[in-house]
């Protein structure tokens, strides 16, 4: 028997032409979802994937398996449709809180699941930047909501009634523009040798950075340039362009628009964890429903 996520993995790749961009359509880093293939490979016995600094490509084994699990995926998504008719989620409506990021990277796949196995529920989106989205729950905005806490940091114990159910745990790592000196060692780069060097800042005043700032600050990096905005994408403009460099999610560094250089930190205790805010028991048949496909999609890259 195959893994059914190992077998999405497998199809996300054959779409995304690239392990790093099927990972960040999953919500996993490139290297967990190159271990999740790996395994897939020795179930199947063959080699599944020809890799290369272009990219990934299926081999003709790796054609056949993609193809079959397109077809057990497409049926394991009729089987949630019919059972949810069952269970009498046939209508309904469904209120998703998301911020920038995983709102553009991770969560439109989750809710096309969703759609294909709920075409009856109403489904808005809205937008809100942490801790927006946990209080927006709290005030019965929206039924759940995507957001994240970041280490190290202190972070405020939700609202009475909101469970907060982590889902991904990423890494900070350093970005710089390309052919940057601190890009190109090998190895994790100590934090103190970003004393001095000017560092872009993402909204410091912001309760999610916070902690990172300050820890930041004690190794003697100071920001040099402060973007009021809380999202990522000037910062890795602003970066690319050499303007100076920045600590941000491994997610943002692969997604980024604009080419960068890449460094993990020392120590590794920079970390971004996302979370899925919902009211426990009281959420609704369609929000547990959503949360499940989120629980599948992401979890397996938070352990």
């Amino acid at each position: 028997m195959y893994d059914p996520t190992r077998l999405a993995a497998l199809v996300a790749v054959a779409e995304a032409g690239s392990i790093t961009r099927a990972a960040a359509r999953l919500g996993y880093t490139a290297p967990a979802l190159s271990q999740q293939l790996a395994k897939l490979e020795r179930e199947a016995g063959a080699a599944l994937l020809v890799r290369s600094h272009r990219g990934a490509r299926l081999t003709a084994a790796g054609e056949v398996l993609a193809a079959r699990a397109r077809r057990v995926l497409d049926e394991m998504d009729r089987a949630r449709h019919e059972l949810a008719r069952l269970s009498g989620l046939s209508g309904g409506r469904l209120r998703v809180g998301t911020f920038t990021t995983v709102g553009v990277h991770l969560l439109p796949p989750v809710l096309s699941a969703f759609r294909r196995a709920h075409p009856d529920v109403d489904l808005t989106v809205a937008e809100y930047e942490p801790p927006g989205g946990v209080l927006a729950v709290a005030a019965g905005e929206v039924d759940l909501a995507l957001t994240h806490t970041y280490e190290p940091g202190e972070p405020a114990p939700p609202p009475a009634g909101v469970v907060l159910e982590p889902l991904l745990v990423e890494e900070l790592v350093l970005v710089t523009a390309p052919g940057h000196a601190l890009a190109g060692g090998s190895g994790r780069l100590p934090v103190a040798d970003l004393a001095g060097q000017p560092l872009v800042s993402s909204a410091p005043s912001h309760p999610p950075r916070k902690g990172v700032e300050t820890a930041l600050a004690r190794a003697g990096a100071s920001p040099a340039v402060v973007c009021e905005s809380p999202g990522y994408a000037l910062v890795c403009a602003l970066v690319s362009a050499g303007i100076g460099v920045a600590v941000v999610p491994e997610m943002v560094a692969a997604m980024s628009a604009t080419p960068l250089g890449v460094r993990q930190l020392e120590p590794a205790d920079f970390r971004r964890t996302i979370s899925v805010a919902h009211r426990g028991e009281e959420s609704g048949p369609a929000a547990e429903s959503l949360r499940a496909l989120l629980r599948g999609t992401f979890g397996r890259a938070a352990n």
